[in-house]
């Protein structure tokens, strides 16, 4: 009998819990979302010379989904405009705003199938067998309350109540990040521009570091609310490299990032329009004077239909 009563009493925490995160009563509060996107990880190679460069095909989808105060859901549906060189994937980002002082990003990103450009006279080609995979998340606290919702702002149901607002703040990040291909990720021709550390099987890693950065919001005339928020970091990766017949720990541990957010949105009585651009770079070594970088990016062209009566909006 005891138990049963504690779950009733779990159960019903659950639920409150649930409704206060992510349940809108309001009608007027929701609204329907079509949106075009774009989003692609891409990474590279380099040495003082030589630059080997990994980008994806089919970056390209199309959506539909909702909103509300509380919560927005988006279904993207990805463009295989490149039907002989696809590239396999599964990229989720995304973005919120938690309280009065918390900033979150998050990223689960797995491609497989690249084109191999390069800066020498090696010749641009598909390769189907390399693979890429990134998992991360960044945290930032405010040093001043957040004063306007991100989400909301996309959701089409916020405008600044100010002309000019900026904060900023402090946090950190953790990251795992790896690459691999059949053979190698670099031709055969390809390899003879670098040493032989730079001739890579597998590459792996995982950190943590410390990042800062501001947010900012800016009223604009006729309705135009714009966002820019810069977030650079520093931190540390184990990182194991599986060459030919080789295998070492690079002894140089620093990454180097910095991501960025540039938005503008245009919030009328009946719809919306949000248009959204996000970046990450990293940057870290391989030792023997070769590096890897890798970049995130996502943009979002959204229209958002508010659903509810005009007459209880005003």
């Amino acid at each position: 009998m005891q138990s049963q009563v504690l779950k009733d009493i779990d159960s019903s925490k659950v639920v409150k819990v649930v409704d206060s995160l992510f349940i809108d009563r309001d009608i007027n509060n929701y609204s329907l979302r079509i949106f075009t996107n774009y989003k692609v990880k891409r990474f590279s190679v380099r040495d003082d010379d030589s630059k080997t460069r990994f980008t994806p095909n089919n970056p390209f989808g199309v959506g539909v989904g909702f909103a509300s105060r509380k919560i927005l859901v988006d279904v993207a549906f990805n463009l295989k405009t490149n039907k002989d060189e696809i590239t396999s994937r599964f990229d989720l980002q995304g973005t919120t705003i938690i309280g009065n002082h918390h900033f979150v990003n998050f990223y689960v990103q797995t491609y497989k199938g690249y084109n191999v450009r390069n800066n020498y006279d090696d010749p641009t080609i598909f390769r189907g067998d390399i693979k890429s995979g990134t998992v991360g998340v960044n945290y930032l606290y405010t040093l001043s309350e957040i004063e306007f919702s991100f989400s909301l702002l996309k959701a089409g149901l916020a405008r600044g109540n100010k002309n000019i607002y900026i904060t900023g703040g402090f946090g950190g990040f953790a990251v795992f990040d790896y690459f691999s291909g059949d053979n190698t990720i670099l031709s055969e021709e390809g390899a003879l521009y670098y040493n032989d550390q730079a001739n890579i099987k597998r590459y792996s890693s995982n950190g943590v570091g410390v990042m800062g950065g501001f947010l900012s919001a800016f009223t604009l005339p006729y309705n135009f609310v714009a966002s820019f928020n810069v977030m650079p970091g520093i931190g540390v990766l184990n990182k194991k490299i599986t060459i030919i017949d080789d295998t070492y720990k690079p002894s140089n541990p620093m990454l180097y990032k910095i991501d960025y957010t540039a938005a503008l949105f245009y919030n009328a009585d009946r719809y919306y329009i949000s248009l959204i651009y996000n970046g990450s770079a990293y940057s870290t070594s391989l030792d023997f004077d070769n590096q890897q970088l890798f970049s995130l990016s996502k943009a979002k062209l959204a229209f958002g239909y508010k659903l509810g009566s005009k007459k209880n909006r005003k």
